[in-house]
């Protein structure tokens, strides 16, 4: 016999496991299928926590290095032990996996160890991790699987000298020679943690910039910032084959709008180029469910697929990427099965990279709004002239706010600094209940703080910065 349940969750990721939680908390019998055998999906596991713990260490073997003495520190025989560093890595993704459990078995959600496909529209076929099957019907099922590394055609993943963001993870050495197929964030990020421990670093990106989809302005900043750190970058190039040997391997480039062909030379590649849906093995045309040509599951303003009973969030259907994002379609989807009106304002998802600075930001870019037509107005604060930023040591970098010139309405802002990804949720708020850039000019910012930059940038805005 089938169990029964409300609500069937296929996917323990950030927005499977808060679907879950939340429908368990709103009354809904709840189960959630995870084939990984520990909860948080890619971003906990192979993505967001443990790139950030290399990330924290890295940095801190840096300062370590080249920072600590200006500070009145002397450090001597700093040496790295990449071993450690991976065992902390790999205990903080054990405790917060184990974390999840702990929150299902509080909420009482019902977890299996499995991978689940749809066998018709309110049933759902377990193939167990300790083996045989199992049959779920269910009043809803919610598709929360997320995504996969994207590869190109002709480069051979093996995770160990051609690797992907998973294998970016747990290298057994430092590379000599990193070179970074793809500008965008997870790239950047893994370069910065191995460009740290002593890696040169090089990025081959196609496109003419780095972070395409960033405010123009703070990519050639971030380009700058990186290059003073000693990425070096190779743009509007494309790489057209991969040739791995012992202990090296060879990438053949070319011009993206077309040339000579040369060679370059290294001992580790990181294949980074975006992430697909993990759509494919979910037994979708089993109930007649189509997927777009990039594996999207269209939805509706409800996350309703085409069948009724059948849910979808997260990395699966359209938007960006982003763990956040999916925590908060989960969180929506499950009030919205319960008879609630749970919602998602998709202009304020704040996208966010954990470099050093960081970067973030949230709403429309300057190149948006010019292409939209939309009159608007910008202010910017440097971190240069921000006192906190100069007690820290951390002056790279500034806050912009991007303002409706008629309405004061804040449309957007960007930040390249010091705690940017912190730094902004000030302003995220501030745009969730449509505020203008006077609302933040005139709030009483503490002193000395780094958020005082967004405080000048709003003041910037009416042009009446103070400290600048």
């Amino acid at each position: 016999m089938a169990k029964s349940y409300d609500l069937v969750v296929i996917g323990g990721g950030p927005g499977g496991y808060v679907a879950a939680i939340r429908a368990a908390q709103l009354g809904l019998k709840t189960v959630c299928v995870e084939k990984r055998g520990t909860l948080g999906g890619t971003c906990l596991n192979v993505g967001c926590i443990p790139s950030k713990t290399l990330l924290q260490s890295s940095e801190k073997f840096a300062e370590a290095q080249h920072e600590l003495k200006e500070h009145g520190v002397d450090v001597k025989g700093v040496s790295l032990n990449l071993e450690a560093m991976m065992a902390r890595k790999d205990r903080i993704v054990s405790n917060l996996t184990k974390g999840i459990e702990f929150l299902f078995k509080k909420n009482e959600v019902e977890y299996i160890v499995g991978h689940g496909t749809l066998s018709g529209p309110n049933s759902v076929t377990v193939s167990l991790n300790k083996g045989g099957n199992k049959t779920l019907e269910a009043k809803a099922i919610l598709l929360a699987t997320g995504s996969e590394s994207t590869f190109l055609p002709g480069i051979k993943v093996d995770e160990k000298q051609i690797v992907t963001s998973t294998g970016a993870l747990t290298l057994g050495r430092v590379p000599k020679h990193l070179v970074v197929i793809g500008g965008g964030y997870i790239g950047l990020e893994l370069g910065s943690v191995w460009r740290r421990l002593g890696a040169e670093v090089t990025v081959v990106e196609f496109l003419d910039r780095i972070t395409p989809g960033m405010d123009g302005d703070v990519a050639k900043n971030f380009q700058r910032i990186l290059k003073k750190q000693g990425f070096k970058f190779r743009l509007g190039t494309k790489v057209t084959n991969v040739k791995k040997r012992k202990g090296s391997v060879t990438l053949s480039l070319e011009p993206a709008i077309g040339g000579e062909a040369e060679s370059l030379k290294c001992d580790t590649v990181l294949l980074s180029v975006g992430r697909r849906p993990y759509t494919d093995k979910l037994g979708l045309d089993t109930v007649g469910l189509s997927i777009d040509e990039s594996g999207i599951v269209p939805v509706n303003n409800h996350f309703q697929t085409a069948i009724p009973s059948i849910y979808a969030i997260g990395d699966c259907i359209r938007g960006a990427m982003l763990a956040h994002k999916a925590e908060e379609e989960g969180a929506a989807c499950a009030e919205i099965l319960a008879g609630q009106l749970g919602h998602v304002n998709y202009d304020v998802i704040p996208g966010i990279v954990y470099t050093w600075p960081e970067l973030a930001a949230v709403g429309k870019t300057e190149e948006q709004l010019k292409e939209e037509g939309v009159d608007y107005k910008a202010g910017k604060f440097p971190f240069m002239a921000n006192s906190r930023a100069r007690c820290n040591g951390d002056t790279d970098g500034f806050v912009k706010i991007l303002a409706d010139t008629v309405t004061d309405k804040i449309l957007g802002a960007h930040i390249i600094g010091p705690d940017a990804g912190t730094i902004i949720a000030e302003i995220v708020a501030v745009m969730e209940f449509g505020g203008s850039a006077e609302d933040v000019a005139r709030t009483c910012h503490g002193h000395p703080t780094l958020n005082e930059a967004v405080k000048e940038a709003a003041l910037a805005v009416d042009g009446r910065p103070i400290h600048v």
